[in-house]
Parts: C-alpha cells; sequence; structure tokens
C-alpha cells in the first residue's frame, strides 16, 4: 500500500493507495508529482471505502519499506518531507551492502552500461532504494533509452528524490539521489520522452524491484 496526498477544494487530504501502481502516472503531470485532485464532495463519498483500505493496511503484504510511505499532513505543512531521513555510519553502510552497492550508492560510482539485469525487467512493479527501501520509480514510466542503464521518465513522487549539480567532469550534470538515504542513484538528463522530456539514468544496482502482486 501507499500514501499519495490529495489536493481538494476544502485542502489537502491524505489517503491511501493499494498499491504504487494503482495511480497512473500517465494521467497528467499531477501524477508525476505524486499528487491527485480529488474535491470534497468526491473524497467525502469515498470515506467508506477509504475506511476499508485502512483496514486492511496493516495485514497487506504489499504494505513494506519498499512502499511509498505514507504522506504525514502536519509535515507536509511545515514543508518537511513526507518520511524519516535515515541516517548510518560509514561502517554500517558497508555492513549492510555489497562491495558493488556500497561504490555506487556511497561513493558514487557508475556501473557499466548493459550490466544492469534491471535493463530487461519489463514486468509492473517498483524500483526502491536498495539502501533503504523508498520507493523512487514505477515500472509505468520506465523505457528502453538505449544508452545501457535502466531510465525512467519520472520518479514516483517528486519528494522521493532530490537532486544536486554534479561538476564531477568537464559537462555539468545533475546528480539524482534518494530523498531518505541521500544514497547516488544515477544523473537526470532533458533528452527523454514525453510527457516530461526528462531521462531519469540510473544506477541499476542502486535499485531493487519489487514486482506487483
Amino acid at each position: 500500500m501507499c500514501g499519495v496526498e490529495s489536493v481538494g477544494a476544502a485542502g489537502r487530504v491524505y489517503f491511501l493507495f493499494t498499491a504504487a501502481e494503482d495511480f497512473d502516472i500517465l494521467d497528467g503531470l499531477n501524477n508525476y508529482e505524486g499528487v491527485l485532485k480529488m474535491n470534497r464532495r468526491s473524497f467525502l463519498s469515498s470515506g467508506l471505502a477509504f475506511g476499508a483500505v485502512a483496514l486492511a493496511c496493516a495485514s497487506c503484504p504489499a504494505f513494506e519499506s519498499s512502499a511509498l510511505p505514507l504522506l504525514d499532513k502536519r509535515a507536509a505543512r511545515r514543508g518537511a518531507l513526507p518520511f524519516e531521513k535515515v541516517s548510518k555510519t560509514d561502517a554500517e553502510w558497508r555492513r549492510i551492502l555489497t562491495p558493488e552497492q556500497y561504490q555506487m550508492t556511497r561513493m558514487k560510482a557508475t556501473e557499466s552500461p548493459y550490466s544492469s539485469p534491471l535493463n530487461k525487467v519489463n514486468d509492473k512493479g517498483t524500483f526502491a532504494c536498495v539502501c533503504c527501501g523508498l520507493a523512487l520509480f514505477s515500472s509505468k514510466t520506465k523505457f528502453d533509452s538505449g544508452t545501457g542503464w535502466p531510465s525512467f521518465w519520472a520518479p514516483i513522487a517528486k519528494a522521493n528524490v532530490r537532486e544536486e549539480v554534479d561538476r564531477s567532469l568537464s559537462e555539468e550534470r545533475t546528480e539524482v539521489l534518494c530523498a531518505r538515504c541521500d544514497a547516488h542513484l544515477g544523473h537526470v538528463f532533458d533528452d527523454g520522452p514525453e510527457p516530461t522530456g526528462l531521462r531519469y539514468c540510473m544506477n541499476g544496482v542502486a535499485l531493487k524491484f519489487v514486482k506487483s502482486r
């Protein structure tokens, strides 16, 4: 299950979906930002359905750290992240991750093109951070960029990734990191497909695929 913020005439409300893929990212730019529009009347009329879903949440096997965390209303109002940050020492990361995962996510290395098994993954599901389990990308936005790295045209929620300027090479790039644990994921470029025109070029080692049930 996953939490999504809805913006309606009455203000901000928060509700649950049964899976990250249950809301269609293709339904406009608001879905790309992880936000769905819902007016007050439709929200109130759907109260019974919402309650049933909420009651089922605790026993749902899909409600794991790899699912999009439920947004916190008070945190959103003060501009805070909708999830708790994950912070570990270098020694802890080394113990948790494989040597390759550590190099990619904590030391900002880059995997060889065409080396990731995720390039060939076409199943429906969610691509989560290998370090902290935060949902990062939906299979609905995955596309073959021809670059040799898993590529997406949008994150599953804008708040789940953050960007930094990368000047490590002669050409300035935009680095993409997990917003929860600051893991290096890859880079984003402006040569992607519609509707965003973006190409999130990710290291497959930095991601783990969670297949939809």
